[in-house]
């Protein structure tokens, strides 16, 4: 007995088929994709094509809106650069980073810690950082996106760490390797996720540690 993979691979092996049976293919009659009357082969292939193109717009559209939000995004980073560019000093430096990751960017709790570099009259960005903590961020080789677990990183955020539930914590790199760390923090939980993109994070990241680098040297 012939079985319906017999069919489709001979009909693969064999693509002119249907050109020396031409008048076959106004004779076959399929069940529509979606019920009711049967309709011809050429018809359920002009639905196929219908439905393809569908998708196919749907994926530009997802690109499109990716693209935009990138853009939006990248225009927030940029900002970010000049401000911590155009800043006098330290203080301004960790001021910039402070208001245009909260305002900018509605990042409602921003924690900078900065550890063996503690300049006269030190801010809280100096103040020790937990043993075990300090080794996480030294253990990233990139971004961490997640469930605020990682060891006393809510004590960062004073009275607010309780309700933490998501944070973004980034290593600041300087030239002698990792100078500190900067943490990201919301109640939302689904703020920062696991599978979160950290490119621009990154990017971020090397940034507020070039300014404080420099303010420091």
């Amino acid at each position: 007995m012939v079985s319906s993979d017999d069919v489709a691979r001979y009909l693969q092996a064999n693509p002119k088929f249907f050109e020396e049976y031409a008048d076959l293919l106004a004779q076959l009659y399929v069940p529509h994709p979606h019920g009711g009357r049967a309709i011809s082969i050429t018809e359920r292939q002009i639905l196929s094509l219908r439905e393809k193109s569908r998708g196919l717009e749907h994926k530009l559209a997802e690109l499109i809106r990716f693209g935009e939000e990138n853009d939006a995004i990248g225009a927030k980073v940029h900002r970010l650069g000049l401000a911590l560019i155009a800043a006098s000093g330290l203080d301004a430096a960790l001021r910039a980073a402070y208001a245009h990751l909260v305002e900018d960017f509605a990042v409602p709790h921003v924690a900078v810690r900065i550890w063996d570099a503690a300049p006269a009259d030190s801010g809280v960005e100096f103040a020790p950082v937990p043993d075990e903590l300090r080794a996480a961020v030294l253990a990233l080789a990139h971004p961490y996106c997640g469930p605020a677990n990682l060891p006393h990183i809510a004590s960062l955020f004073g009275e607010a760490g309780n309700q933490v539930r998501s944070v973004a914590v980034v290593p600041l790199a300087g030239d002698s390797g990792c100078m500190g760390m900067l943490a990201l923090a919301s109640e939302d939980a689904r703020r920062f996720y696991a599978e979160m993109g950290t490119l621009f994070l990154g990017r971020i990241g090397e940034m507020v540690a070039a300014a404080i680098s420099r303010k420091l040297g």
